[in-house]
């Protein structure tokens, strides 16, 4: 039987515990064997966006990932150039691992506009499923959805996960003006974070 594997992108700018949530959450409602990790080193729809240096980024998932079993970090975006599109990132790990069925992680927000995506209904047509935790106010139309990605519906897997107030943008904010952030993020992370003075200003 093939292997469900399950795949979070993001740029973990830095990874909390809403992204672990979600992942760990989907992993078990799903029923994934393992959780992926994609730390996209170049998202194209945020080309102007400062992000933190990929190598740092990685060295955070890694802590945040540690000791945590299903659960580990890929690197299909970053052994590839850039720009990172999610349908890349499915090709790529199709051909790395052979024999495995994928489910694409994300919230219903991303659902909401996922037509907009690059290459939307190759993206979709290029997952086994889609794994979308269900989010507070977000009024899909389905009937719009479906026009532009024919099929859709039938990949869709919703579950439901706690909600937390986090976001990574705030957290850097935190970071920046001297608070704690302890309690969103793992102490090792936190600990990389102070000893590379990141999020700084």
């Amino acid at each position: 039987m093939d292997r469900l594997t399950g795949v979070f992108g993001g740029t973990f700018d830095p990874p909390h515990a809403a992204h672990f949530t979600l992942a760990e959450t989907g992993r078990l409602e799903l029923g994934l064997e393992q959780v992926f990790w994609v730390v996209t080193a170049m998202p194209p729809h945020k080309p102007h966006l400062p992000l933190t240096a990929i190598e740092d980024r990685v060295a955070m998932v890694k802590r945040m990932l540690r000791g945590r079993a299903g659960h580990v970090l890929s690197r299909a975006d970053i052994d590839r150039p850039g720009p990172h599109y999610a349908l890349g990132t499915m090709h790529w790990l199709r051909e790395h691992y052979p024999g495995r069925r994928w489910v694409y992680l994300m919230g219903e927000d991303s659902l909401s506009f996922l037509a907009g995506w690059y290459r939307a209904s190759e993206f979709v047509a290029s997952c086994d499923g889609l794994g979308v935790m269900e989010r507070p106010g977000i009024d899909l139309d389905w009937a719009a959805l479906e026009r532009a990605i024919p099929g859709l519906h039938e990949k869709v897997r919703f579950f439901q996960a706690e909600v937390m107030d986090l976001s990574s943008h705030d957290l850097r904010r935190r970071v920046r003006t001297g608070q704690s952030i302890s309690e969103a993020v793992p102490l090792e992370v936190v600990e990389y974070i102070q000893q590379h003075s990141l999020y700084a200003g």
